[in-house]
């Protein structure tokens, strides 16, 4: 696997960084690798506060969100809360819902049926807004492309406000409000809010209005940092902020709808257990039952509500898991079967394949085979699909030169849907394949590792460790650090570990003669050699072990190269 290291902040930088704050070189150097130089953007970095995020009016069009709603709570209106049906539409819907409840009776959350009505704003949930007489829809993660959709709405005599952090079209949809961050004409600092993030301006706007206490607003912050680690935008400015009181605020007092998932976990809890605990169950309702049971159990303040929730979803779960592990199988012998193992894509479909796990297979597919994968299943009548790509390959560019071959896509550079007809199919194999051959890159057919810089193990010490955790949160833009160091030797007590033997527990040395201990995971091949005192490199991340009340510094290693 290719490593890449990446570019070195200069040295006048790190070096006037360490001297204002009284810092190594090591942690000047990452702070300025990631565009901090002053100390008021480290003071900043190091303690992030509620007083630094923006005002939620400087988003184009929150007066008028404001105004409508106001309106409606006066009015008594009848108001339906619409998300889509992933993480970040389900806390965004329990985000907004929660907080108006206390304000207004004839509130109702709708999420859409995956499988029924699809991703988005659907004509199905706008009849059932017209039957149950809402006039005014709040329209979360989705609704920025839906012109069609919300002039349908109109003229049923029903109100838009859409919060969403999608790339709109050049014509906005005909809504009372639409607050998007990445409109042209919209003047807000931050431009990578997720859905839930937009919502929570929202909230914050009204709240001002309302002249209520900001304090009030801190019970929500747990369903942002939710949505900010699941849907995987940067980490960086007022997302950093989010999630960082996000998790504080799960670590002090976690709503009764997250506590069932979070009771197994050591505290303090970080973005990944968010990634890798939370997400995945909350994800799991939409995708093997109905997205509208994650708003119930995000919304509920009664333990004996949530609970029941939980179990079912926590059901939903294994059987997902089950699921994608046993289509992941059956794709990657079609693979095989078809003879697609040296194709630069991947292209497979099965009529029986469950909907709601095929873009987890495609990222599963990946694991395999690198490279721009679509997985297909049967659907309403028509083939429906998840694509997902490889590092710094545009796969909507892809689908784009591929259109005439289907019904409709939609998506981004590194994750896409769409759907086609049956007889359809042939043509777009072979378009995608044409596409990806012509244009992938040889450095974008097989995955690499980064890292941020070479360290020797005895600049390694517990406050260098202190002060990378103090770097989080960490996710896209602001990833966990990760060094290298050379010319590492087994000192003797390198073994193997787990139940198969598969991984290997390091006790190693580099050139300045400091020990130190690591845990590789799946490298358990590679102990004869490291017991013939081979030579190698070493790819980590730093972290704390805990064994018998005793805390190590260790390794976690990503990567091994031997010395040729």
């Amino acid at each position: 696997m290719e490593w890449n290291v990446l570019p070195l902040a200069s040295e006048n930088a790190a070096e006037h960084l360490s001297k204002v704050l009284g810092i190594s070189p090591v942690v000047a150097q990452l702070l300025a690798q990631r565009g901090v130089t002053t100390y008021e953007e480290a003071k900043t970095f190091f303690r992030p506060d509620w007083s630094q995020l923006h005002d939620p009016f400087l988003m184009k069009d929150m007066v008028q969100a404001v105004h409508r709603i106001e309106n409606a709570i006066k009015q008594q209106e009848k108001v339906m809360i619409y998300g889509d049906y992933d993480v970040d539409g389900t806390t965004s819907v329990a985000l907004v819902y929660s907080y108006l409840k206390d304000k207004m009776e004839n509130l109702t959350p709708y999420i859409p049926d995956r499988y029924k009505e699809g991703y988005g704003i659907s004509i199905a949930g706008i009849d059932k807004a017209k039957e149950e007489g809402i006039s005014l829809i709040i329209a979360l993660d989705c609704g920025i492309k839906a012109n069609k959709q919300i002039a349908y709405a109109h003229k049923l005599g029903i109100d838009f406000v859409i919060c969403d952090h999608h790339l709109p079209s050049e014509i906005l949809p005909e809504a009372v409000a639409v607050l998007d961050p990445k409109r042209i004409d919209c003047p807000y600092p931050f431009k990578e809010l997720c859905g839930c993030g937009i919502g929570f301006k929202l909230i914050q706007a009204l709240q001002q209005r309302l002249e209520l206490p900001e304090k009030d607003l801190f019970p929500y912050l747990d369903l942002v940092a939710t949505a900010i680690a699941a849907d995987i935008v940067p980490i960086v400015g007022e997302n950093r902020i989010l999630s960082f009181l996000g998790i504080e605020q799960l670590n002090k007092s976690p709503r009764i709808g997250f506590q069932f998932f979070l009771k197994s976990l050591k505290k303090p809890l970080r973005v990944s257990d968010l990634v890798f605990v939370i997400a995945p169950r909350i994800n799991a309702a939409g995708r093997m039952d109905h997205g509208l049971n994650a708003v119930h159990l995000l919304a509920a303040t009664d333990p004996a509500v949530a609970l029941p929730v939980a179990r079912s979803i926590e059901f939903y779960n294994s059987e997902r898991r089950a699921t994608d592990e046993r289509i992941t199988q059956e794709a990657l012998q079609q693979i095989i079967l078809n003879e697609q193992k040296e194709n630069y894509s991947t292209v497979v479909y099965h009529p029986s394949w469950h909907k709601g796990v095929i873009g987890i297979v495609a990222s599963r597919l990946i694991e395999t085979y690198y490279r721009p994968t679509i997985v297909l299943t049967e659907s309403e009548g028509v083939l429906s699909g998840s694509v997902r790509s490889v590092r710094g390959f545009d796969v909507y560019k892809a689908l784009e030169f591929c259109q005439e071959y289907m019904i409709q896509f939609g998506g981004h550079k590194y994750a896409a849907g769409l759907t086609l007809k049956t007889e359809q199919l042939d043509g777009l194999k072979a378009a995608f394949e044409s596409y990806v051959s012509a244009h992938i890159l040889p450095e974008q057919r097989a995955p690499s590792l980064t890292y941020d810089m070479v360290l020797s193990f005895k600049e390694i010490n517990h406050k260098l460790l202190r002060i990378l955790n103090q770097m989080g949160p960490f996710g896209p833009k602001n990833m966990r650090p990760v060094f290298v160091t050379h010319q590492c030797r087994d000192t003797g007590g390198t073994r193997q570990v787990g139940k198969a033997q598969e991984h290997l527990k390091l006790e190693i040395t580099d050139p300045s003669g400091t020990k130190i201990q690591g845990i590789a995971f799946g490298m358990g091949s590679h102990l004869i050699a490291i017991k013939n005192q081979a030579l190698f490199s070493v790819l980590y991340t730093l972290e704390e072990n805990e064994f018998n009340g005793i805390l190590n510094l260790q390794l976690k290693v990503k990567d091994l190269k031997f010395e040729k």
